[in-house]
């Protein structure tokens, strides 16, 4: 099913709303669900040998994975004084860590605590108290490795989505290393093919919809200065946007596909970093009853109606899609994420087996 397909599912009524992200499925359905990644995996390997086809390597943005647990960390830091109104200076990152000074000791207890609770462990975080009213925090190594390692499987249903989209129905994708995926594209003999498919920088917009005029007004030279048209992917409708996006694809440390027990939809959750969070509470505590556009490159793929100030640093599509459908758009809007960059490391041509 292609993307334009899968988009037809969507209804023109979604809502914006403020979401709490499904929970994470147990642990024996996630193990389910590596088990067939790798029988799918091992068949395309096991069909590249027989038929011939290519192999790509690819690598996942473990830089940018640890710049983004450094700067939620910061910001985590940075709520909690705010919040406990704890006097504190100097906050900042350094050394691979979040540096604070906190002069009083029950408050840099406090904040330690907040972030490490003993009853449930350190959560990844190793915390340093110096003694002279400094704290320094920093995740540990195999807090990264775990987040590296779900960064990894979440980037392979992405890597088959994009795929699926270019044409390409038959691939395997398999974890290589702590950082990288390999990629078996049997039948394929041009590597770069699949490579530009898999490296695309996809645009992720949010805009506001101008409600000043029509589009089809603003189409016939009314155009306002600050606005433009931009047609919808899946029914091609005119829509009158501003040009300056509010929020983009860097404001998203996540997108994936969730069950909304409530109303028993499928549904395309957004979950925004700390930067993100925050635009998005000031964009929508300033817009509510206003249209917000969801641009996937230069088309619109939603047009929801703010409904109330979304506080909670998440949101989420709902609409008439299946489980697959929702799960199709989430791997592609993921593309223009930061969690969804890749990069290749080799290519190459496998001869088929004679």
């Amino acid at each position: 099913m292609t993307v334009r397909t899968t988009l037809k599912a969507l209804t023109a009524a979604l809502l914006l709303a403020s979401a709490t992200l499904p929970a994470l499925a147990a642990s024996d359905a996630a193990k389910d669900v590596d088990r067939m990644q790798a029988k799918v995996a091992a068949a395309a390997e096991n069909a590249l040998m027989q038929q011939g086809g290519s192999r790509i390597v690819l690598k996942v943005d473990a830089d940018g994975q640890r710049e983004a647990m450094l700067t939620q960390l910061r910001d985590d830091v940075y709520r909690i004084v705010r919040e406990d109104k704890i006097p504190f200076s100097a906050l900042a990152t350094r050394d691979g860590g979040v540096e604070i000074k906190i002069a009083d000791a029950k408050d840099r207890a406090r904040v330690a605590a907040k972030l490490a609770p003993p009853a449930e462990g350190s959560h990844g975080i190793a915390i340093t108290d110096a003694g002279d009213g400094s704290l320094h925090l920093a995740a540990t190594d195999a807090a990264f490795a775990d987040h590296l390692h779900e960064l990894v499987r979440d980037s392979m249903p992405m890597i088959e989505e994009l795929l699926r989209d270019g044409g390409i129905k038959l691939a395997g994708e398999a974890p290589d290393g702590a950082d990288r995926i390999r990629v078996s594209v049997p039948g394929v003999s041009d590597p770069d093919r699949v490579v530009a498919m898999l490296t695309r920088k996809r645009q992720v917009a949010f805009r506001l919809v101008d409600i000043t005029m029509t589009p089809e007004l603003a189409l016939k030279g009314n155009m306002p200065e600050q606005s433009e048209v931009v047609y919808g992917l899946k029914d091609k409708a005119p829509y009158l946007l501003q040009k300056e996006a509010v929020m983009s694809g860097e404001d998203v440390s996540d997108v994936a596909p969730g069950y909304d027990p409530a109303t028993k939809l499928s549904i395309t959750s957004f979950r925004f970093n700390a930067r993100g969070a925050r635009r998005l509470a000031h964009v929508t505590q300033e817009n509510v009853g206003r249209p917000f556009a969801i641009v996937l490159d230069d088309a619109v793929l939603s047009a929801p109606v703010i409904r109330e100030p979304i506080t909670g640093g998440s949101l989420q599509l709902s609409g008439n899609l299946t489980v697959q459908e929702a799960s199709n758009i989430a791997m592609l809007l993921r593309s223009g994420t930061p969690a969804g960059r890749l990069s290749v490391v080799s290519q190459e041509v496998i001869a088929p087996k004679r």
